[in-house]
């Protein structure tokens, strides 16, 4: 008997859920110090990077290591659309998702005729070869170390023939249509294309496309006993994963108008994948919980110093804060890493769902009185959420 269970909530009512979450973010952030414009763009764009990826590792099991190359392509797209052509924001976000997935396609169709291991080492390899490239020998396309920038001397050819001729003393901004894209405005614009990129991958994982994508991971050798060609599907999937990286690249350079070769480094790559195993690999919000949780930690966890420390613990005896603040200050500040160690090991061994997984538990236990018991992974996976 088939499995024909369908998902808890319709998916337009999640998606107007996730939408509201979104763009309400700057009010329930505000309690926890994570609702400042800049903040708040990183949570949204490295939500696009974290799902973009999730497509491919969540769905495929196929884990790549040099997703790094193509949000860097993305970044270097949209800051040369900006010299080149107009500050506005569109073109510079189409040209860094076509570039980035025109790169996909090459690593993609050269990476993925081997499996596992091997499948992810040379994703490694090619993403080193792109930092390096752009760093050292594509240097009058990329500007080496120092990185691509603005400069007045720009032709921004656009901007020019429809302007009045009218030169700023400053740098010019990215706008939308005359709104600059920065602070809140700019926050707004990666949120609503965070929203459109969450649909879509819904869509994608409810599709017949996102169903093979999933036998694959499941048993991909039986799939090609049936007499199906799985490459054309893992080659797609592999694009569009990159296209949403080449998205998070050029809405960075939106925000911040430049782009540098360390955005191509493995460290870069392997932060989305602890942002996407942090989350829940194969769900739909995890990866982007996971995204959130990694730049809440780096931006404002990091930032607990002794003084804040003591303050905090200033209804205590002095005798005792003189030794709780050293001793929590090796987990805040600059140990902040060794805290996100710590909650990645008991995430991989208590929770290899995830942080979705946890709050499914939470949740099944209440609503048993305290007997459920934990779904498996695997079938939260295959139901699609």
């Amino acid at each position: 008997m088939t499995n024909t269970k369908k998902p808890l909530l319709n998916d337009t009512f999640v998606v107007i859920i996730f939408a509201a979450a979104i763009l309400a973010m700057p009010i329930w952030l505000d309690p926890i110090g994570g609702n400042y414009p800049d903040l708040l763009q990183k949570f949204a764009i490295y939500g696009i990077f974290a799902i973009g990826f999730n497509i491919l590792f969540g769905l495929t099991g196929y884990l790549s290591f040099g997703h790094a190359a193509f949000l860097g392509v993305g970044s270097y797209a949209a800051v040369w659309s900006f010299k080149l052509l107009t500050m506005n924001v569109l073109p510079a976000v189409v040209f860094g998702v076509v570039f980035a997935g025109i790169l996909a396609a090459i690593i993609g169709f050269l990476s993925l005729r081997r499996t596992g291991i091997y499948f992810s080492i040379l994703t490694l390899a090619f993403a080193q070869m792109s930092y390096n490239l752009a760093y050292s020998v594509l240097t009058p396309i990329t500007n080496g170390e120092t990185g691509l920038q603005l400069a007045r001397s720009d032709p921004r050819i656009l901007d020019r023939l429809f302007s009045d001729g009218s030169v700023g003393a400053g740098l010019p901004s990215t706008d939308l249509f005359g709104e600059t894209m920065s602070g809140y405005p700019g926050f707004y614009f990666c949120a609503v294309l965070l929203i459109i990129c969450f649909y879509i991958s819904m869509r994608i994982f409810r599709s017949p496309f996102g169903l093979m994508l999933k036998g694959i991971k499941s048993n991909q050798n039986r799939m090609r006993y049936t007499g199906l060609n799985t490459r054309p599907y893992m080659l797609t999937a592999f694009i569009i994963s990159g296209m949403y990286a080449g998205l998070a690249g050029s809405l960075l350079a939106v925000t911040d108008p430049l782009a540098g070769a360390e955005r191509m480094q493995w460290t870069a790559s392997g932060e989305v994948v602890l942002m996407t195993i942090l989350g829940g690999a194969g769900t739909l919000v995890g990866p982007m919980l996971g995204a959130g949780l990694i730049k809440y930690f780096e931006n404002i966890f990091s930032s607990f110093d002794d003084n804040v420390l003591t303050q905090a613990f200033s209804f205590m005896p002095d005798s005792v804060v003189e030794i709780v603040v050293p001793v929590v200050g090796l987990f805040v500040g600059s140990g902040w890493h060794l805290t996100l160690g710590l909650l990645f090991m008991i995430i991989v061994i208590f929770l290899p769902g995830g942080l979705v997984e946890g709050f499914r538990r939470i949740v099944n236990y209440f609503r048993s009185g305290g007997k459920a018991k934990p779904q498996s992974v695997e079938a939260h996976n295959q139901a699609g959420e």
